[in-house]
Formats: structure tokens, C-alpha cells, sequence
């Protein structure tokens, strides 16, 4: 008789459990390395590069000029490809 109450109470712990409960999903957001793909920016030929040596300041002045804003330009292409990136 104990036998049959403790297996029938055996029986009913096992049958309490509820096994049929719905999965619960969690989202995680992972960082994940991408590529990154961009035009090749190509350096520009600036005009000291082509000045000739013992040029009067004049031409040396002019030419640093123009080197300034083709260095100006250069860097804005290349500050706009790194955004690209981002």
C-alpha cells in the first residue's frame, strides 16, 4: 500500500510540471565588422611638386597658393570617403 501511494504521488509531482510553454525570444544586437568599400581617392599633382628649382618667388608664391587649396580639396575628399565608412 505505501508503495502504490508513493508511486501514485510520484506520479502527480511529475504531471504538475507544465512542458508546454512557449519559447521566448531575446533580441541581441551584435556589432559586426563591415567592409568598407569606397572610391580610391587619388592624389592630386600639386604645383610646387612642379616648379622649377631657382623659380622667382613670384611663381613660388603663386604655386603655394595653388597647392594650398589643392590640398584643401584633397583633404575634403578624403574626410567624405572616412564618413562613407561610417
Amino acid at each position: 500500500m505505501r508503495r502504490l501511494i508513493l508511486v501514485g504521488a510520484l506520479v502527480l509531482v511529475g504531471c504538475s510540471k507544465n512542458t508546454t510553454q512557449d519559447p521566448v525570444y531575446v533580441e541581441l544586437k551584435v556589432p559586426v565588422p563591415v567592409p568598407c568599400k569606397t572610391a580610391e581617392v587619388s592624389k592630386p599633382a600639386f604645383a610646387v611638386d612642379h616648379l622649377k628649382i631657382g623659380a622667382p618667388i613670384d611663381q613660388q608664391m603663386r604655386a603655394l597658393r595653388a597647392e594650398r587649396h589643392q590640398r584643401i580639396g584633397y583633404e575634403k575628399e578624403l574626410e567624405a570617403a572616412i564618413y562613407a565608412c561610417k
